[in-house]
């Protein structure tokens, strides 16, 4: 009996695959809802009552097991690399001048693909059957959202059965997803081996995006700003389910195998991705240069509202393997590729109010509270003003009607006042701290007005979820809800209190179970292993993100070499310049940091990194300075190329500066390299001396 029902089991299988294709990928469902609900249930029928049938990549297992606590972190087969910009017509004809002076070819070609705003995902594949997928993470280590993958329609859990027997043809070439003995064998064959990886991206429909807000409404809950928020969201749950009911989808744009693209172009591996079975947008192109790219470009910027998802812009990408290799990458983003980004859409409404909120730094912000008003599909309620200054410089008062732009689609502001209000009324930066009744100051040359209570319960509150987030201390568990009670109970006093909670206390309170205090407090400990360069960031200093803290840990090796450091001795790392040199100065100076980085030691955090090998080269010793748009190089091009040549590049001129090298429209550095006697280099002397190394 068993036979029989093993292979009808299987003929359901692959008879669901099929439709789910049709309905998910093509959009061209041959059966009704009810006929493939009918099957389903067949097979679900079959499997519980015999489940040693149910397969892993089985239709039923899309949803499935119970919700996890948390995500494990999982190392990229390659770092998944953001895109450089192109905000207008010129700077993509710049970013071509670049591709073709460094290929030294007159004929190359573009793929242009539509730029979908949602998250990167990569999604791993083993004998033509769906593994693990990653989310991008920080580019370098992804999070294992597999269980949630699973529930996307939209992405295979086996590769389909014409691509794995040989039957899939695109563009003349024979593409095999099956085992790696034996494929590949013939003349044209693609033979994809038994592992491969498939990169692309997670959106959540327009329509899907729609009724989840209309849900969220009902229940009283805020709506979702756009619906990449709302894709990562449900990407992220530790529910699948949760996941599910977002219906979300996966388009996929690289195929790889051990992290390198497996094709010798990438239109073809686009072909061999809709040949097994993937999700690939139609709406690409070959283009023989850039007036075919720029007109695929004006197409699409007039067509995108007819869209079922989210697009802000064209990705352009050479289609030739061996020229993106030859043109390689910087530290951020390949040399190969660019996201052409379209111009922020703008509505008017209505300015109701402006209220000011106090961040992590003590910055006050004020935010514009708005008429709500869609704006390409997303409504829009708020807007932040920055500043002072951005008030004024606006001459925007309450009841004000006002043009209001998401600047690359997401990001809401105000551009300017359409129409004074009858009643309007001006808005006051409030003399003491709305939070905390603090006292306020605004520092001579900076923007921003701060509350200068380190003990300001606002800044506090942004200071623990800044140390727990994600892309820092990443203690998963730690949201507003909880750092609200923490809080309010008097259990935290400054981010090193983290450190001293225990189980019992997080067990008193509201809606806390011993499971999940149990594992906030591991997660706690957990972060007690993250590198400097999280601790770092973690601190809150003005001005030291994620990017300043990795630099400055790699270049001194210690957070005791950090806060000991001079403010000359900062700005000799690269990318430091005197504010923020100022800035980090300013806050080890300051007796209770102190205090608090002596706690953090003590609770066991890492005060030490690998300090950064120097490298050897013709312009070892040498210190530059970069000021002006050089003709050829970008500013981070020609920083890359002085530091593989063993030279420094400082963010300011000062005596100890070796050379600066000043393009077009180059500014106050330039003056100040005059006032200095500071030998002055054009890109030709650069290379000149990248070649030589000769000193001053």
């Amino acid at each position: 009996m068993q036979e029989p029902l093993g292979k009808r089991a299987e003929e359901l299988r692959k008879q669901l695959e099929h439709h789910e294709y049709l309905y998910y990928v093509l959009d061209r469902p041959e059966i009704s809802d009810a006929e493939f609900d009918g099957l389903m249930r067949e097979l679900r029928g079959i499997e519980e009552a015999h489940p040693e049938l149910r397969t892993p990549d089985s239709p039923t297992q899309r949803v499935g097991g119970q919700p996890r606590e948390g995500f494990v972190k999982v190392p990229h087969s390659s770092p998944m690399l953001s895109l450089d910009n192109a905000l207008n017509e010129q700077e993509l004809r710049d970013f071509d001048a670049r591709v073709r002076g460094l290929l030294k070819l007159a004929n190359y070609e573009y793929v242009a693909e539509l730029k979908l705003d949602g998250l990167s995902m990569a999604a791993q594949y083993r004998d033509g059957r769906f593994q693990q997928a990653l989310t991008r993470g920080d580019g370098r280590i992804g999070e294992d959202v597999s269980e949630n993958a699973r529930t996307i329609r939209s992405l295979p859990l086996r590769v389909r059965a014409e691509a794995q027997s040989g039957r899939a043809m695109a563009a003349g070439r024979k593409f095999i997803f099956g085992d790696e003995e034996g494929a590949g064998g013939g003349e044209g064959d693609a033979g994809l081996g038994s592992a491969f990886e498939v990169r692309g991206e997670v959106v959540m429909p327009r329509h899907s995006f729609e009724r989840l807000n209309e849900e969220r409404e009902r229940a009283g809950l805020s709506r979702f700003a756009n619906p990449r928020n709302a894709a990562a969201g449900a990407l992220r749950a530790l529910d699948p389910s949760v996941t599910a009911a977002r219906q979300l989808d996966f388009f996929s744009y690289f195929l790889l195998r051990d992290g390198r693209p497996m094709l010798p172009s990438h239109w073809e591996s686009l072909e061999a991705l809709v040949a097994a079975g993937f999700k690939v947008n139609p709406h690409r192109k070959k283009c023989g240069g850039l007036d075919e790219l720029l007109d695929f470009i004006r197409e699409w910027e007039t067509k995108r509202d007819t869209l079922p998802y989210e697009t802000d812009g064209v990705v352009a990408k050479i289609d030739s393997i061996e020229q993106q290799e030859k043109l390689g990458w910087t530290a951020k983003a390949p040399r190969w590729a660019i996201a052409f980004k379209y111009p922020a859409r703008q509505s008017q409404t209505v300015l109701e109010n402006i209220e000011v909120y106090v961040g992590r730094t003590g910055a006050l912000t004020p935010v514009a509270h708005l008429k709500p008003v869609l704006i390409g599909g997303v409504t829009v309620a708020r807007a932040t003003l920055h500043n002072e200054d951005e008030v004024a410089r606006l001459g925007v008062e309450i009841g004000d009607t006002v043009l209001v732009e998401r600047s690359g689609d997401v990001i809401p502001k105000i551009v300017r006042v359409v129409e004074r209000g009858a009643h309007r009324r001006p808005f006051r930066m409030p003399a003491s701290c709305p939070v905390c009744g603090g006292h306020i100051v605004r520092e001579e040359g900076e923007a921003a007005s701060r509350c200068v209570n380190t003990n300001c319960p606002a800044r506090l509150h942004e200071s623990l979820l800044h140390f727990a987030s994600r892309h820092v201390m990443d203690i998963d568990g730690m949201g507003h809800a909880l750092v609200d009670q923490l809080l309010s109970r008097g259990l935290v006093h400054n981010i090193a209190d983290l450190y001293q909670l225990t189980e019992n206390q997080l067990l008193e309170l509201e809606r806390m179970g011993k499971k999940s205090a149990s594992k906030i407090i591991h997660n706690i400990d957990q972060s007690r292993s993250q590198p400097l360069e999280r601790v770092l960031n973690g601190l809150g200093i003005p001005f030291v993100g994620e990017r300043t803290a990795q630099i400055l840990a790699s270049h001194f090796g210690s957070l005791d070499e950090i806060a000991n450091a001079s403010a000359e001795a900062l700005q000799e790392v690269s990318e430091v310049g005197p504010k923020v040199a100022e800035s980090i100065r300013q806050f080890f100076a300051e007796e209770r940091n102190r205090e608090l980085m002596e706690r953090l030691r003590g609770a066991g955090l890492r005060f030490t990194a690998p300090k950064q090998r120097k490298k050897e080269g013709p312009l070892t010793g040498l210190t530059f300075v970069l000021t002006g748009t050089l003709p050829t190089l970008k500013r981070e091009e020609a920083k890359e190329r002085i530091e593989a040549a063993g030279g420094k590049v400082a963010g300011s001129v000062s005596s100890k500066t070796s050379y600066v090298v000043a393009g077009e429209d180059a500014g106050s550095k330039l003056d100040k390299a005059r006032q200095l006697s500071v030998p002055i280099l054009d890109e030709a002397g650069l290379f000149a001396k990248l070649s030589s190394g000769a000193n001053p």
